[in-house]
């Protein structure tokens, strides 16, 4: 059908990839921080949006081609793209360099004046056609979808999934069993109606996000795990407010530093952007390209005390990938007002307290349903919430008046002296209650996925005898994402016909799948070097390789061969080098390598790297003995730069391959 703009199906390499970030993310955070996680319905009803504020306010900026409107354009990206284009000028100015700076950073800020003033100061016109543009105008980005068969509830898709969390504060919280602070997690998709989805999976209309609400003590906000696990000694690239303003450069500080200073305002959101970092790095993101970007005072939502971006730079600049953002308790407070069901936590008083509490009398209760009738709830619910000089002080003023008009949810309603009797009370208090606070990490998946394979990607150099002229290309990912983590491939078709092959592959696909390691066989046609190659480009970190030796039949003169059947080669993708082991022992080995932390030379101390022919043979040296041999093979790194050569050698297959080795040599 041709697809629709700011969707897209990952293929089965990039959805194994995709699963392997959003596994190690659930590992790094839900597991090692003991978060709950939660999984919340996709469509949430008008209500919930409307108290959160998505209805009213979540909205961009949009602009239309003056001449053809079925052209929009989303206006703070217009402006982004201007500016950066203009920073790449070599011939500008210092005081337009950091003008240009300015204005980039603050797009998403500017107010709908703002943003069209910009667009008109710069001449910014409409990139397909060179046309005007509109004012702009916003445009809410939530996808509606009636509920039901009458389509009269009201629904949208969930542009977050944020707010499912903080329904079910309530029940988490008693799932752990009151205690603060604790944290909350979700993954799943959100769907947000983007103006114009460009950038491939950077801005989708459905994507994958993975959010935590960790809720807190309001006054304080010290986190043990700051310090006792080093994250305050984490040095990061840093672009606070007051750097951005002033046009300069990103800074490098560390995390402890950063509160010391009151840049980042508490411990507890230093600790979450720690370990944000610590996670892209995990995942495979270069730290040098990697910042963190505070907001700006006009773009930062007015109940938040202090936001951070965690932005990657990629191709087309710098990407926001990650949000830690410290919300305050406006999420709790909102729904907890409009739906008259209390979202707090209680702590234990060392000593208790006494208080006055506040309470209609008994005959002023009684009129509320006489007097009020459906809306006798809410304005005995807005009498008893008063404190109790705010009570007394309208009781004198309702009594020296006779009437007092008060408005209660947009509602208008008139008070007589009857109405603001109260008893007012002392009570001991032995635990104070309070609305927790929120440090929240939102992170797109999608984002982190067009980074790391980007951060990953590279070429190996061309061969000036490789007549194929191909371009290798290696994608460089972790064994923790990466999307299979070997292949399992014969020298050639000859041995993969054999029955001692397929009895090997058979056992190892079986243990392979025991571990639960995902693996490819590749029993082409192709030669040996065009399938390392080819599954270099997938990411694949280890080959494992059945070869004559491995089934027993090794050229009958070469003594080194001897009591080698039942070995495979395991060939490691970043440096091309290769061990020799046990084929019985190559999956324990695979699932070291890839889920237990194991080094690559680690794994060639375990098993001899392809040393016992050249030990061997060399042994026979008049002199020598074989522990002399290996040891000066040790210590100028023979087999491994041998091996490595050979291995380009045979992906090359040059027409002298003497000459092409002699030549790489």
């Amino acid at each position: 059908y041709g697809g629709t703009a700011g969707f897209y199906t990952y293929g089965p390499p990039g959805s194994a990839l995709k699963a392997n970030i959003t596994a190690l993310w659930r590992k790094h955070f839900i597991i090692e921080e003991n978060l709950m996680e939660i999984e919340d319905p996709t469509i949430m009803p008008h209500d919930v949006l409307k108290t959160s504020g998505h209805v009213d306010r979540f909205n961009d900026f949009m602009v239309k081609d003056s001449k053809q409107e079925d052209k929009f354009f989303r206006a703070d990206k217009l402006l982004e793209e201007e500016m950066e284009n203009r920073l790449k000028v070599p011939t500008i100015t210092a005081d337009e360099k950091t003008q240009y700076n300015k204005d980039l950073l603050a797009a998403d800020s500017f107010s709908r004046e703002e943003l069209g003033a910009k667009l008109k100061e710069y001449g910014i016109k409409a990139p397909e056609t060179g046309n005007d543009l509109t004012e702009p105008y916003e445009f809410n980005l939530m996808f509606p979808t009636p509920i039901g068969p009458s389509g009269l509830l009201q629904g949208y898709l969930r542009p977050e999934t944020a707010q499912g969390i903080f329904l079910n504060y309530k029940f988490c919280a008693e799932q752990n069993a009151d205690k603060m602070p604790f944290g909350v997690a979700q993954i799943g998709k959100s769907y947000r109606n983007e103006i114009a989805p460009r950038g491939g999976l950077v801005r989708q209309r459905e994507f994958t996000q993975a959010e935590i609400e960790f809720f807190c003590r309001p006054k304080n906000k010290d986190f043990e795990k700051f310090k006792s696990t080093g994250v305050d000694k984490l040095e990061l690239n840093m672009l606070p407010s007051p750097i951005q303003l002033a046009g300069q450069e990103m800074i490098k500080k560390t995390l402890g530093d950063a509160v010391k200073e009151g840049t980042i305002a508490n411990e507890t959101l230093a600790y979450f952007i720690g370990r944000t970092a610590l996670f892209l790095l995990k995942a495979g993101i270069k730290k040098e390209h990697m910042r963190f970007r505070q907001h700006l005072p006009t773009e930062m939502a007015h109940y938040a005390c202090d936001c951070w971006d965690a932005e990657i730079e990629v191709s087309t600049g710098w990407m926001e990938t990650v949000g830690i953002a410290d919300r305050s308790a406006y999420d709790l407070t909102v729904h907890s007002e409009k739906t008259k069901v209390a979202l707090e936590a209680q702590d234990k008083l060392e000593t208790p307290i006494s208080v006055e509490v506040v309470a209609l009398a008994k005959k002023a209760g009684a009129l509320m349903g006489k007097d009020f009738r459906q809306d006798a709830p809410v304005v005995k619910g807005y009498l008893e919430s008063l404190s109790s000089s705010d009570a007394k002080a309208l009781q004198a003023e309702v009594e020296a008046a006779g009437t007092k008009d008060v408005t209660i949810d947009g509602k208008s309603f008139t008070l007589k002296k009857e109405h603001t009797t109260f008893d007012i009370k002392t009570e001991t208090r032995h635990t104070e209650s309070y609305t927790p606070h929120v440090i929240e990490p939102s992170f797109g998946i999608d984002r982190v996925f067009v980074a790391v394979l980007e951060h990953s990607y590279y070429a190996r150099e061309q061969d000036a005898e490789d007549k194929e002229k191909i371009n290798r290309g290696v994608l460089a990912l972790t064994p923790d994402v990466a999307p299979y983590k070997a292949i399992i491939m014969p020298l050639d078709q000859k041995v993969g016909s054999d029955a001692k092959y397929l009895k090997m592959v058979a056992d190892m696909r079986a243990q392979l799948s025991d571990n639960a390691i995902n693996y490819k066989v590749d029993d082409s046609g192709a030669s040996v070097g065009k399938r390392y190659a080819r599954n270099d480009e997938l990411g694949i970190p280890l080959a494992v390789t059945i070869d004559y030796v491995s089934i027993g039949q090794s050229d009958a003169g070469n003594d080194a061969e001897v009591g080698m059947e039942g070995t495979v080669t395991i060939r490691e993708r970043d440096t091309c080098s290769q061990i020799r082991v046990p084929a019985t022992e190559a999956v324990d080995l695979i699932v070291k390598m890839t889920t237990r932390g194991m080094k690559w030379s680690e794994a060639q101390a375990l098993f001899a790297e392809q040393k016992t022919a050249a030990s061997q043979s060399a042994g026979a040296v008049e002199g020598s003995t074989q522990a002399e041999v290996e040891a000066y093979l040790s210590k100028h790194n023979l087999t491994e730069v041998l091996n490595q050569l050979v291995n380009e050698t045979l992906a090359a297959k040059p027409d002298n391959p003497l000459k092409h080795l002699s030549a790489l040599l």
